[in-house]
């Protein structure tokens, strides 16, 4: 495998898939953190016209495994109209790259002497062409704002699915522990919501708050 440094990251003027994916498995080899490979997702992103063409235009909220092994995750998530999710972490760094609508997110913390709750500690709103880098121990929300769906690539330093993390209730914010079964039945629900707001002619119809990603 080709180690890639800084130096040999290239602008692509298309997205290939495969090359995505030898592209952020070199830069983990080159740099076990998050640097090298948010480059990758920025390059990635930058071009969303180029990601849109071969991945498809989003029609449905969805979760799409690009690539997973022990070491990396690469997902294609499409975020549902309004969509909502639980503050959940992730116990590895992740890189998010939007490459159609917004994302926001909501950044907490267990304060000390806290049984397990949250307080919130600041929010930033992702858009198109945005890549951004989360630490190891980040614990997030995350909110798609607008009527229409958003679409975006996450890549994780670990095997996503595997990992063992929490997520946080949201009337309590008392933790529990992730149900990876429960996160696949959340885009079915935002397709129903969807789906429900289109037959009633609205788009002010929200999904209850979702379990994480």
């Amino acid at each position: 495998m080709t180690v890639l440094t800084p130096q040999k990251i290239k602008v692509r003027t298309t997205f290939d898939r495969d090359q995505f994916v030898t592209d952020c498995r070199s830069a983990l080899a080159a740099d076990r953190s998050h640097k090298l490979v948010r480059e990758v997702v920025a390059r990635a992103v930058a071009d969303p016209a180029a990601i849109l063409k071969a991945l498809g235009e989003p029609s449905r909220a969805a979760l799409q495994t690009l690539y997973r092994s022990d070491e990396l995750t690469v997902l294609n998530i499409i975020w549902g109209p309004n969509m909502v999710l639980l503050p959940h972490d992730h116990r590895m760094w992740a890189v998010i790259g939007i490459y159609s609508g917004r994302e926001d997110n909501i950044f907490w913390r267990r304060p000390h002497g806290e049984n397990g709750k949250l307080e919130a500690v600041g929010a930033k709103a992702l858009s198109e062409g945005d890549a951004e880098p989360l630490g190891h121990n980040i614990i997030h929300s995350v909110i798609n704002p607008i009527p229409r769906l958003t679409a975006a690539i996450h890549v994780y330093g670990g095997d996503f699915f595997a990992a063992e993390r929490s997520e946080w209730e949201p009337e309590t914010l008392s933790e529990r522990r992730f149900d990876p079964e429960q996160l696949i039945r959340r885009f079915e629900e935002a397709n129903c919501v969807a789906a429900l707001a289109r037959q009633s002619g609205s788009t002010s119809l929200s999904p209850k708050p979702q379990s994480m990603i």
